[in-house]
């Protein structure tokens, strides 16, 4: 597997690719690529060097010729996103990522790919290693934590770098160039409750929501894509109303950036309703596949016996939970008054975890307006605090506001068009890029996102186009070649 990706064009992108995708690398635990990128700026003899919260920087002099143009930050973040099915096997924390070559598609054996954004690590890594592409001088910046809380970039102190000009290769479409982004943060609602103790004469089920696509909780967020944190309420709600079930457990979807797969729920009911639950259950089954047979055709719903729990959620709480998570927004909130098919501001219900007497829900409120972050997280806040939890917003961070006169936009148009012979989308996407943050540090600083397609970021399902990256690396040497003077 190994050998047949590095065998791709451009080698000297997926080598570096797969080199890296070897090291693992989940966020907050980027210890090791940390020092896989440190020993290889220092094995190319460039200045390298590691700042407080674990960033690398490394340096490389303009090729002979290009000395007097604008020095170029290229930068991409270390981490990814660790998502996998429930049928995997497979520990982030030791394994590399076991990668496969589908037609024009690079993917993973069940798990994310790390594409996002390891594609743009690999790049710049070819562009330092390289000794014929011609370049100014360049300043490499690989940011850590992006997918978590971008705090490498929050942590990143000003004066450190001194480029004109930066590019972010962090986009998942390759006929895009992105000059804004959302921002986001996080909304966690926690509570403690009382739990009963179940009757003799209780049955229990797991139901399973699974099969479902997940995906980017920005990019993704506007495709009518089934939330199984979303499913699952409604069902227990659906099952509570016909046959009094009783919440033991739920465990639904994971990280905040990803639009939940799958959720798991263990509960009970009278023994004297299991024909009821098990003929009615059918129906909401075929109601859920019809509603998302466009979107959703692998959307999988099952209730199977098993074995009876201890205790269960207390009456109360139970509504509460239900009635929060019904009320709680999920999904497209507003869409852009000055761009065109642009989401402006939504909220991903990522997890929600039930057991033993507590509860934590998490979400992630995005937004290109700050009024409107602020607005629709006042009013999730508004829902968990009304069902009596503690409500915390933390990891907030600002979108990056559209610059349509920038400079190296200029030239990077031209290129594409030059290049392509068409005209590329100039965007703005409701992703959170670390170009926001980065512009607080270095408010000087031009910039600019983009990068080769990928699909399913965030996913298992993640897959990057082998063709794409070909256009991608042709497109930066390009760009390198005409940066402006200083």
């Amino acid at each position: 597997m190994g050998k047949e990706i590095r065998e791709l064009e451009p080698k000297a992108v997926w080598n570096k690719f797969a080199d890296l995708n070897a090291v693992p690398r989940p966020s907050k635990k980027e210890e090791r690529v940390i020092a896989f990128m440190v020993d290889f700026g220092k094995n190319l003899g460039l200045n390298t060097l590691v700042d407080e919260v674990g960033n690398v920087i490394i340096r490389k002099p303009a090729t002979k010729g290009m000395e007097d143009r604008k020095t170029v930050i290229l930068q991409s973040h270390l981490d990814m996103v660790h998502q996998k099915n429930n049928d995997t096997d497979f520990d982030f924390d030791t394994q590399g990522i076991a990668m496969y070559v589908d037609g024009d598609w690079v993917r993973a054996q069940g798990t994310t790919l790390g594409a996002d954004n390891g594609l743009g690590v690999a790049t710049i890594m070819a562009i330092l290693e390289s000794k014929d592409i011609p370049h100014p001088a360049l300043e490499a910046l690989f940011t850590i934590d992006e997918e978590t809380g971008m705090t490498g970039a929050k942590g990143l102190k000003g004066g450190l770098l001194e480029g004109e000009i930066l590019l972010n290769l962090d986009t998942e479409e390759d006929d895009e160039i992105d000059i804004g982004c959302a921002g986001g943060v996080d909304i966690t609602a926690k509570a403690n409750y009382k739990e009963e103790e179940v009757n003799a004469d209780t049955k229990a089920f797991i139901i399973t929501v699974k099969g479902l696509s997940g995906g980017h909780s920005g990019m993704d967020i506007h495709k009518g894509l089934g939330n199984a944190n979303k499913i699952m309420n409604t069902l227990i709600s659906k099952a509570a109303d016909a046959v009094g079930v009783r919440i033991a457990e739920i465990n639904g979807g994971g990280l905040r950036n990803a639009i939940p797969r799958e959720s798991t729920a263990l509960v009970t009911l009278s023994a004297a309703e299991v024909g009821t639950f098990t003929e009615n259950f059918q129906g909401w089954v075929q109601s859920f596949s019809k509603e998302y047979a466009e979107t959703e055709p692998s959307l999988t719903i099952t209730a199977q016996p098993a074995e009876s729990p201890q205790k269960v959620m207390g009456n109360k709480a139970q509504e509460q939970l239900l009635h929060a998570i019904q009320e709680a927004h999920n999904g497209v909130y507003a869409m852009s008054s000055f761009m065109e098919g642009l989401v402006e501001t939504s909220n991903n219900i990522a997890s929600v975890v039930v057991k033993e007497g507590e509860l934590k829900i998490a979400c992630l409120t995005r937004s290109s307006v700050e009024a409107g972050k602020k607005e629709l997280a006042a009013s999730l806040k508004s829902v968990f605090e009304k069902a009596g939890y503690k409500v915390t917003l933390s990891g907030d961070y600002p979108g990056w506001d559209p610059n349509p006169d920038s400079a190296i936009l200029k030239v990077m148009h031209a290129k594409y068009v030059d290049l392509f012979k068409e005209e590329p989308n100039v965007v703005a996407c409701h992703a959170g890029l670390e170009c926001g943050i980065l512009g607080q540090h270095y408010p000087e600083v031009d910039m600019i996102s983009y990068g080769p397609t990928i699909r399913g970021a965030h996913s298992p399902d993640e897959r990057a186009s082998i063709s794409s990256v070909q256009k991608f690396w042709k497109y930066t040497l390009s760009i390198l070649e005409d940066i402006p003077k200083s």
